[in-house]
């Protein structure tokens, strides 16, 4: 287990600098841009993991796979990272990747209409912890008084929902195609979905790129989303799903953190006590898995 818990911690510390990392290019990429160079960098990387998988399971893809990991490339790449990346056009780092960490209230009610998952009073309770602190952080008072951007506010809430989206829809095949190869390819889908919208939007592929923002776009590329989700699939690997979403119970708290640290974003009380309910609903939601890690071992 020791290798399991290296494998979260580090998921949970790549997943945590993802919001801060892009918010530090200044603004040099475009959104869709930037989304695009960083999940295609992701995908080529896991690529290879992804094709020994598929070998080592004995599994080939069918146009019906195929069309499932297009589904979820438009899903995830296409519509929720995009729209991610976008607010951060107008709201704080750190309230982005809070927002975005609760998507577990989504998948929850997803799966519960794509994945036959039953809805139980756990769940509600879930449900009901997330819920209030999705609302503390988006801080309603705030966004009347027009100190938030209802707009981008919006975005990054639909990023979560449609993220929830993907990983009950996720669900389906990924016990034939496996983790590995239902990112990577999910991800190569999700980029090639985006090139023709930045070909006729007009938007540049590598304009932006120079001495300074290179190091930060391979970061996204190779660290946040190559060994983010490298390490991500190991943690379930070894330990499970429970055990691996441990990444996300710390993501809400890393990511203030490194956002006060390397962009001086505020860490307000409402900030800490959204967090607060969502870590919470968070644990009740693994609580179940984990006492079952601890019972087998």
């Amino acid at each position: 287990m020791k290798k399991c818990y290296i494998c979260v911690l580090a998921t949970a510390f790549l997943f945590g600098t993802m919001e801060v990392a892009a918010k530090y290019t200044g603004g040099a990429f475009n959104s869709i841009q930037l989304t695009f160079l960083r999940f295609l960098i992701g995908g080529l990387m896991l690529l290879p993991f992804a094709i020994s998988d598929l070998k080592k399971r004995g599994h080939s893809l069918t146009a019906g796979d195929l069309g499932y990991l297009l589904f979820l490339g438009v899903i995830s790449i296409s519509i929720s990272m995009t729209l991610l990346q976008v607010s951060m056009i107008g709201i704080n780092a750190n309230l982005a990747a809070i927002i975005i960490c609760t998507n577990p209230l989504f998948t929850m009610i997803f799966a519960h209409f794509v994945a036959d998952d039953p809805f139980t009073k756990r769940k509600a309770v879930v449900l009901l912890l997330m819920l209030i602190g999705l609302v503390i952080v988006a801080n309603p008072a705030e966004v009347l008084s027009g100190g938030i951007d209802p707009l981008y506010l919006g975005c990054a809430v639909v990023a979560a929902v449609t993220f929830g989206l993907y990983t009950a829809y996720g669900k389906r095949r990924i016990a034939s195609i496996g983790g590995m190869a239902q990112n990577a390819f999910s991800f190569l889908f999700g980029c090639a979905v985006l090139l023709p919208v930045m070909l006729i939007a007009d938007i540049p592929i590598f304009g932006g790129i120079s001495a300074q923002t290179l190091p930060v776009l391979l970061y996204l590329g190779i660290f946040v989303t190559g060994l983010g989700y490298y390490f991500y699939m190991k943690a379930i690997e070894l330990g499970g799903p429970s055990v691996a979403s441990i990444a996300f119970f710390l993501k809400p708290v890393i990511a203030p953190i490194l956002a006060f640290i390397v962009l001086g974003e505020p860490i307000t009380a409402n900030l800490i006590a959204g967090v607060l309910f969502i870590l919470a609903g968070s644990y009740v939601n693994m609580a179940p898995g984990l006492k079952a890690v601890k019972a087998a071992k």
